[in-house]
C-alpha cells in the first residue's frame, strides 16, 4: 500500500447510509487536488489526513485513491493549520479567530492552545473566558478522536461518536468493550444493527444472551417505529431468528428455546409484558408500552363515569343564541357533537375537510364560557397548534407545552403536569386527535382533572400517528367514548375542489381535475426525471407568477416515499441549488448527510425535549456560527418565532424540508401543495396517503404524474394495520 498525506479540501459526495466519501487531498506530492474514495466517518473539510490505500483508475471518473486504512494527524504547516482550526472542530475558531491565532503562534498554535491557553488572550478578540473555551473544546476534541479512531472499523460517524463521547466521558472506549449493546439502549442514532458489529469484532459469540435480549428490545423498538405497540409473541420470535440465526444456528440448543429463555428473562427484569389478548395470543410489550394501553384504557373510562357538572334545561336555546350572535349555521349532527360534549366526560368528534369541524369548536367554545367553564386548547405539533389559535382566536399549546415538559432537580426532563399535579381546567379540546400516539396520549390523559370534560376533535380518515399506536381509530372502534362523525358539506366548502375531491378519494371515487377557476389541478407527466423537474419549475416560477405564492413559505412539496428520483431526498437537493443557490454571503455546513445553507428549510426529525422542538417540525436556518460551533433555526410558534440552537454535533437531528413526506405533514396546513402521484411509488400508493396529502393544502393542489397511479391510490383503501389492544381493552369494559 502506499501513504498519502495532507489536508482535506473539499468533500465531493458522501453517502450517510454507507459512510462511503469521495474528497479531495491537498499533498506535498502533487501541484493539483488529489481525488480519494474511501469508507469513512463523515470529516471535516480542513482537517489533515494520513491516508493508506492504492492507486486505481475508475472508468469514468479516472484515477482515484482508494483507502484502506486512515487516520487524522496534527498540522505541520500554517496553511494547514488556518484549515483545520477553520474547519469547525474547535467551538470558539472561525476562519477570523483561526488566521489571528496562526499569525500571533505559528506552528506552536495548538501547543499554546493545549498547554498555556493564558496566552490566547494576547491575540485580538479573545478574552479569558474565549481562551478557556478554546483550550476545553481543544482537549475535548483530542479525546473524542482517540473515541472516533476506536470506531471507524465499525463505520460510525463522527456525529454519533460525539454522542458518545458526551454521554459516557472518557468511560466511552471501556464502557463500549465491556458491553456494546449499551450503545443501542443508551446513545440516540446508534441502533443494534450498529452495537452488534461492533460486538462481533470484540469477539462476542453470535448466541451470547445478551445479544439475543438486545435484539428482542431492538426489534420491539424498531416494531413502534412501524406504528405498533406490541408484537405477538410468534412474530417476535421469528423476527429474532431471522436476525439472528439465519444463517448460521446456535452452537448448543435450539434458537427456539435459546429466545424464550432470553424473553423470560426480560419479563422477569421488567423490561418486557406478556398478555394474551382475548383470542388466547401472547402479546409482547416493552414496559412503557404496555402501561400506556392499560393506564389509556382505564383513564377513559373513569373520566367518562365521573359526575360532571350538570348543564341547564335550557342547553339548546343557548345554542341557538350563539348560532344567531355568530351568524352561523350548525347541520344537526354538530348540533348533536356540542351537546354529546357538555352531557359525557370523552367525546370524540370527526370528519373530513368542510364538514365544520372549526365551527363546532368555536361554538362549544362560546358555549362553555357561558357556563364559565375554564376550559383549555391544544393540538399535538406547534403547526396545529398555531392554526387552532387563528381559527379560535384563544390560544392553543402544544401537547408538550400543556403538559410543561420541562427539567427537574433529581428526575431530569418529564412532564410537569400528571396525576398528582394535574391540568387547572374544566374543559380540554384536543385537535388533530389523529396524530396523538399512544405514549404522549397517555401523559395527557394522567393530567386531565377529575369532572373535566375531555372533547377530542380529528379526521379518522387520515393517516395514522408517526409514533406507535392508532389512538383516534381505536377509540372510534372501542365503542365505549361517545362519538359523532360529521358528515354535512357546507355550501361553502362545495365551491372547493380540494374538498370536493378529498370527499370522493374517501369514497374511493377518482378525483375531478382542472375545472376553471378552481384549486385543484393535475399535471400529466409520466417519466419521474420530468416528474421532478416539472416540480422544481412549479416551485420556482409557475406557482410563484400564478399566484404571488412564496416559494419557501407558502409552498410546500409533499411526497409518498422518501427514496427514488421524486422521492423526498432527490427533490430536496434539487430544490435547495435552485430556491436557495450557493452564494458568497451564505454560510455552509456539510452534516448529517447533506449541505446546510444559510436560509434553508428545515425540519427536526426526533423529539428533542429539552429545546422543545418535535419530530415534524419545520423551521427556516437563521444564523450559522463556525467560531462558536452553533448554527439556529428560526421554528414558528403559536404566537410569535421562536431560536433554537444546535451544536454541530446535533446536525443529525435536521433535514432539510422544501419536500417532506406526506406522514411528515400530518397536522399542518400549507397554502399551495405540490404532490408526485407517480407508478413508482406504488407500495404506498394508498387512498389514505392521497387523502391526507391533498386535505394539506388550503389555497391549492398540483399533482403532477399519471391518472394511473392516481387510480391505484384510490382504489387502495387498505388501512394500515397497527398492533394495538386499546379497541380491545375499551370494548371488554364495555
Amino acid at each position: 500500500m502506499e501513504t498519502l498525506e495532507g489536508v482535506l479540501e473539499r468533500i465531493t459526495f458522501f453517502s450517510d447510509e454507507s459512510n462511503y466519501l469521495v474528497g479531495r487531498l491537498s499533498s506535498k506530492e502533487s501541484e493539483e487536488l488529489l481525488t480519494f474514495v474511501g469508507h469513512f466517518p463523515s470529516l471535516q473539510e480542513g482537517e489533515n489526513l494520513r491516508l493508506k490505500g492504492t492507486w486505481k483508475t475508475h472508468p469514468r471518473y479516472g484515477l482515484q485513491f482508494q483507502v484502506q486504512e486512515w487516520e487524522t494527524v496534527t498540522p505541520t504547516t500554517l496553511q494547514g493549520l488556518r484549515k483545520f482550526l477553520s474547519s469547525g472542530l474547535v467551538r470558539g475558531v472561525g476562519p477570523s479567530t483561526a488566521e489571528l491565532l496562526v499569525k500571533h503562534f505559528g506552528l506552536d498554535t495548538l501547543a499554546v492552545i493545549e498547554d498555556e491557553p493564558d496566552r490566547l488572550i494576547a491575540v485580538e478578540g479573545i478574552g479569558p473566558k474565549k481562551a478557556a473555551m478554546i483550550h476545553q473544546s481543544y482537549l475535548q476534541q483530542k479525546e473524542i478522536k482517540e473515541v472516533m479512531l476506536f470506531l471507524q472499523s465499525y463505520q460510525v460517524s463522527p456525529a454519533l461518536a460525539v454522542k458518545l463521547f458526551k454521554h459516557y466521558g472518557a468511560r466511552a472506549i471501556p464502557l463500549v468493550k465491556e458491553n456494546p449493546y449499551r450503545l443501542a439502549e443508551d446513545v440516540y442514532g446508534i441502533g443494534f444493527i450498529t452495537a452488534d458489529k461492533i460486538a462481533r469484532q470484540l469477539g462476542l459469540p453470535h448466541d451470547a444472551p445478551q445479544r439475543v435480549r438486545s435484539a428482542a428490545l431492538y426489534l420491539l423498538k424498531r416494531a413502534a417505529d412501524e406504528g405498533h405497540v406490541f408484537l405477538p409473541r410468534g412474530e417476535m420470535c421469528e423476527r429474532i431468528e431471522e436476525l439472528l440465526f439465519s444463517e448460521t444456528p446456535p452452537q448448543s440448543g435450539s434458537a427456539a428455546e435459546l429466545i424464550d429463555r432470553q424473553l423470560e428473562e426480560l419479563r422477569v427484569g421488567g423490561q418486557l409484558v406478556c398478555e394474551k389478548n382475548p383470542a388466547g395470543e401472547e402479546m409482547l410489550y416493552s414496559a412503557p408500552f404496555y402501561r400506556a394501553e392499560k393506564g389509556a384504557a382505564e383513564k377513559l373510562l373513569t373520566l367518562l363515569n365521573r359526575q360532571l357538572t350538570v348543564f341547564s334545561t335550557e342547553e339548546e336555546g343557548l345554542i341557538g343564541e350563539i348560532v344567531e350572535e355568530e351568524n352561523i349555521s350548525l347541520a344537526a349532527e354538530q348540533v348533536e357533537a356540542i351537546k354529546g360534549a357538555c352531557e359525557n366526560g370523552v367525546m370524540v368528534i370527526t370528519g373530513g375537510p368542510g364538514t365544520g369541524k372549526t365551527t363546532t369548536i368555536r361554538t362549544l367554545l362560546k358555549l362553555f364560557q357561558r357556563y364559565r367553564l375554564k376550559t383549555m386548547l391544544a393540538a399535538p405539533t406547534g403547526r396545529a397548534a398555531k392554526r387552532m389559535t387563528e381559527a379560535t382566536g384563544m390560544e392553543a399549546k402544544t401537547v408538550h407545552r400543556l403538559l410543561e415538559y420541562s427539567f427537574k432537580e433529581g428526575e431530569g426532563f418529564r412532564f410537569q403536569r400528571d396525576e398528582h399535579n394535574t391540568l387547572s381546567c374544566q374543559a380540554l379540546i384536543v385537535d388533530e386527535a389523529s396524530m396523538l400516539d399512544l405514549l404522549l396520549f397517555h401523559n395527557l390523559l394522567k393530567a386531565v382533572p377529575s369532572g373535566c370534560r375531555l372533547i377530542l376533535v380529528g379526521d379518522m380518515d387520515q393517516l395514522p400517528s408517526v409514533g406507535a399506536g392508532n389512538v383516534l381509530r381505536d377509540i372510534i372502534e372501542g365503542g365505549s367514548v361517545p362519538c359523532v362523525r360529521l358528515q354535512t358539506i357546507f355550501r361553502q366548502a362545495q365551491e372547493s375542489m380540494i374538498v370536493v375531491n378529498a370527499h370522493r378519494i374517501n369514497q374511493g371515487k377518482l378525483p375531478l381535475f382542472n375545472k376553471k377557476d378552481k384549486d385543484l389541478f393535475f399535471v400529466e407527466e409520466e417519466d419521474p426525471q420530468r416528474v421532478a423537474s416539472t416540480i422544481v419549475e412549479l416551485c420556482k416560477q409557475r406557482l410563484p407568477s400564478y399566484g404571488s405564492f412564496d416559494p419557501l413559505e407558502e409552498i410546500q412539496v409533499i411526497t409518498p416515499m422518501r427514496r427514488t428520483p421524486v422521492g423526498v431526498e432527490a427533490l430536496n437537493r434539487l430544490l435547495q441549488e435552485e430556491l436557495n443557490p450557493r452564494a458568497r454571503h451564505k454560510q455552509e455546513l456539510f452534516g448529517g448527510g447533506c449541505t446546510f445553507r444559510l436560509g434553508d428549510k428545515v425540519m427536526q426529525i426526533r423529539n428533542n425535549y429539552e429545546k422543545e422542538v418535535f419530530n415534524g417540525d419545520i423551521g427556516r436556518l437563521t444564523a450559522l456560527d463556525m467560531e462558536e460551533g452553533e448554527l439556529v433555526v428560526s421554528f414558528p410558534e403559536t404566537l410569535t418565532a421562536r431560536e433554537v440552537v444546535y451544536d454541530l454535533s446535533e446536525l443529525d437531528e435536521l433535514v432539510l424540508s422544501y419536500a417532506i413526506s406526506v406522514h411528515k405533514s400530518q397536522g399542518s396546513e400549507y397554502p399551495v401543495v405540490v404532490m408526485p402521484v407517480v407508478t413508482q411509488h406504488y407500495i404506498l400508493l394508498q387512498r389514505n396517503l392521497l387523502y391526507t396529502g391533498i386535505t394539506r393544502a388550503r389555497r391549492l393542489v398540483v399533482l403532477i404524474g399519471t391518472y394511473k397511479a392516481v387510480a391505484i391510490a384510490v382504489n387502495n383503501n387498505k388501512v394500515e394495520q397497527r398492533y394495538s389492544c386499546l379497541a380491545e381493552r375499551l370494548q371488554q369494559v364495555l
